[in-house]
């Protein structure tokens, strides 16, 4: 994989550009979600992820360098890794949550009959003799075979703006792990304007609202970004962050498995983004940056 070098003049056009339209759409997206209008945020919030990619292009960042054709002979295992790993620690944080709070596990899904009748198809599944275990079972195994490959692809939008460009400019800068902290700071504080007004992530009335939210969501890109940065360092392609992105908004299904009575403890877990059910991905990203350090 090239170097990438950056001058200080990009760098500040990448991050006008990447953050001032994202911001911009943030702002808009929210409206629309306090307005009820979900269909419209969301398309909104999947444009806003191509804000860094576009970025890159204004700055004139070279592309080249990124690694779009990907070499994987002898390191098929990264793929694994990337494919697998965000199921792995989202259910070993999830388990931990609740664990610890096992009176807020919804058993009766009614969480997820709520959010599936909201979107009308409750009544389809029922009429088809689908039960919620059947559907979480389902979706499940699409969050770890088909759904991260879909994901990529607009995972992509973030991920050349993130670790292709981003990371490598702070890494020469600061150094390897204090520029992927400040990288995974800088992606974080990306989403604040859609957390704070749209309640994205952990809704508005989590303990600690609106303020603890956006703190903790760092920590998380930190630690997220730490492990992204880890498989695009050892393939050398945009691809397997891209990929490994896609896989962990992918798997969500520990959000929908909390009674409705105990929403406002998502700031906690069970989502791998919650104070307590982030251990573990904070376990591996600190073993990948002593191994790092070591090397």
């Amino acid at each position: 994989m090239e170097t990438i070098n950056l001058s200080k003049k990009q760098f500040v056009i990448y991050m006008a550009v990447a953050f001032g339209l994202a911001w911009i759409l943030e702002m808009i997206a929210s409206v629309f979600s306090n307005n009820g209008n979900q269909i419209v945020f969301t398309v909104i919030v999947m444009i806003t992820m191509f804000m860094p990619f576009l970025g890159v292009l204004v700055a004139r960042i070279p592309l080249k360098g990124m690694g779009w054709v990907p070499h994987l002979k002898g390191k098929l295992r990264y793929v694994f890794f990337a494919l697998w790993m965000p199921a792995l620690l989202s259910i070993l944080g999830g388990v931990l949550f609740f664990v610890i709070f096992p009176d807020t596990f919804d058993s009766e899904f009614m969480t997820l009959r709520g959010l599936l009748e909201e979107a009308g198809a409750l009544e389809q599944f029922e009429a088809k003799g689908i039960t919620m275990p059947m559907y979480l079972l389902i979706t499940s195994i699409q969050a770890v075979t088909v759904a991260p490959f879909m994901n990529m692809f607009v995972a992509l939008g973030e991920e050349v703006g993130w670790r292709g460009a981003l990371y490598p400019y702070l890494k020469k800068k600061l150094g390897v792990t204090k520029g992927r902290i400040v990288g995974g700071t800088i992606w974080g504080a990306w989403h604040w304007p859609i957390m704070i007004l749209a309640g994205y992530e952990y809704g508005k009335e989590y303990i600690g609202a609106p303020v603890l939210g956006p703190i903790v969501f760092c920590v998380a890109t930190i630690m997220m970004g730490i492990l992204f940065d880890y498989v695009y360092e050892k393939t050398e392609t945009i691809w397997l962050p891209s990929l490994m992105h896609g896989a962990t908004n992918a798997f969500t299904i520990f959000a929908y498995l909390v009674k409705p009575d105990y929403s406002n403890m998502a700031i906690l877990g069970p989502a791998y983004i919650g104070i307590i059910s982030m251990i573990p991905m904070i376990v591996m990203a600190v073993i990948i940056c002593v191994k790092k350090k070591r090397d």
